[in-house]
């Protein structure tokens, strides 16, 4: 009989319970895609007794994960914990050096750690797997490793949190203010126990350093990333974009530009038409650009037991057949160390002001956003409040800088009453 792949499974929160299913449900299915049957040694989590919803009799319990990593039993280690650092560093590490190969849905660990963790699997021969850790259900480390290696790519875009999806297509769709569709989404289990790491944007960074890294040949650089979350973004913000025909999303962009590799996880407005514009609910989608192959897009669940179960598979099922991809895509110890650059390409830009009710405060504006080469195209003001008058500018085609100094001088005029909203235009 063949020899079977024993898996030892670290955390059994939602996604861990999730290929324990798999496993037990398919196991006949999985033998014959895989060509070796596929079998649970041991598990490990922080409590023994609580119900899973699964059957966990027949495996032996580790309390220690890095015990378990080390076991003799266990070929593929899957680390479902989460976390940068902590137990699930430490046990990734553990499996490589004991040589295991390490399957993982954990993208902060590897956003952060991904360049030593990669040199460190090439050094034992092993392979660690990261399919679980972005997007969710969607193939997209498998599109950009294997289906679109041939392809140089050009850009890389997306909705990369299905909370935050939430959150905005809800505010649209039932007309709610932001902390009102906040509290919703925490009452139904969306948000992480830190719910920064969400609407800040940092979960959806944490991706887009993986993909970039895998995309463009770098190194992960997640602190290169130019990260705004969602935090300011008002319901007036979601009507006026529907005026003007577009939605408002969190996108994450990654792009290799004669100053370097640009990144960047903000709020945009794009098409409400276009396939970006369409997504609703807690949906991910990633766009593709490659010389060859040109625009591809998936779409799918980003988070959840199934979605995220299912690419954790995908990745087992890879080893199971022998399948070996550097961690990255190509060796780790080829990566180049990316250049930053700010988006340096020009684009329209929505701008909500708050002005004091005063004469001449609009025509101040209106001169710092001369001053600094920026044109209006459509401008817009609201019913006053009682003190303020709020007014929307859409710019023409500038630059982040020249905005930048715009701001700057607003600053200087004396009729602002708090920040400015800036929001940039993305044309798909």
């Amino acid at each position: 009989m063949t020899t079977p792949l024993r898996l030892g499974i670290a955390g059994l929160g939602t996604v861990g319970a999730g290929v324990v299913k798999i496993v037990q449900t398919h196991a006949d299915l999985l033998a014959r895609r895989g060509g070796r049957p596929v079998v649970i040694s041991a598990v490990s989590a922080r409590t023994r007794d609580k119900d899973r919803g699964v059957d966990l009799s027949s495996y032996d319990w580790e309390d220690d994960p890095v015990v378990l990593a080390r076991r003799d039993d266990v070929d593929v280690f899957l680390e479902l914990m989460g976390g940068p650092d902590g137990p699930a560093k430490a046990a990734t590490e553990a499996a490589l050096a004991a040589g295991k190969d390490v399957v993982t849905a954990n993208k902060a660990m590897l956003a952060l750690h991904g360049q030593a963790l990669a040199e460190a699997a090439e050094a034992a021969g092993r392979v660690i797997r990261f399919e679980a850790a972005v997007a969710g259900g969607i193939p997209v480390v498998k599109a950009l490793t294997e289906g679109l290696a041939g392809n140089q790519i050009s850009r890389v875009m997306g909705v990369m949190n299905g909370t935050c999806n939430y959150i905005l297509t809800r505010m649209e769709s039932a007309g709610l203010p932001y902390q009102t569709v906040f509290d919703e989404a925490n009452a139904l289990g969306y948000l992480e126990a830190d719910p920064t790491l969400d609407v800040g944007g940092i979960d959806a960074g944490h991706k887009l350093a993986l993909l970039a890294a895998i995309a463009f040949g770098t190194k992960v650089d997640f602190d290169a990333i130019e990260i705004e979350g969602i935090e300011r973004i008002s319901i007036d913000d979601i009507r006026h974009a529907a005026d003007m025909g577009f939605r408002i999303k969190l996108l994450g962009v990654a792009q290799m530009t004669g100053r370097g590799l640009e990144q960047r996880m903000s709020p945009c407005l794009v098409p409400a038409s276009s396939p970006l514009g369409t997504l609703e609910n807690a949906t991910n989608m990633v766009v593709l650009e490659g010389d060859a192959v040109g625009q591809i897009v998936l779409r799918g669940a980003g988070a959840g037991e199934g979605p995220t179960a299912s690419a954790v598979m995908s990745d087992v099922m890879d080893i199971a057949r022998g399948i070996r991809v550097a961690t990255f895509g190509q060796p780790a110890t080829g990566l180049q160390d990316a250049r930053p650059a700010r988006a340096t390409a020009a684009a329209p830009y929505y701008l909500r002001i708050a002005l004091e009710d005063k004469p001449g405060a609009l025509a101040k504006i209106a001169t710092a956003l001369g001053e600094a080469g920026i044109s209006i195209d459509r401008m817009r003001q609201y019913q006053h409040a009682e003190t303020t008058a709020p007014v929307l500018i859409v710019t023409h085609k500038t630059t982040r800088d020249a905005l930048d100094h715009a701001r700057a001088g607003f600053a200087k005029t004396g009729v602002m009453v708090g920040e400015p909203v800036a929001i940039r235009i993305e044309k798909l």
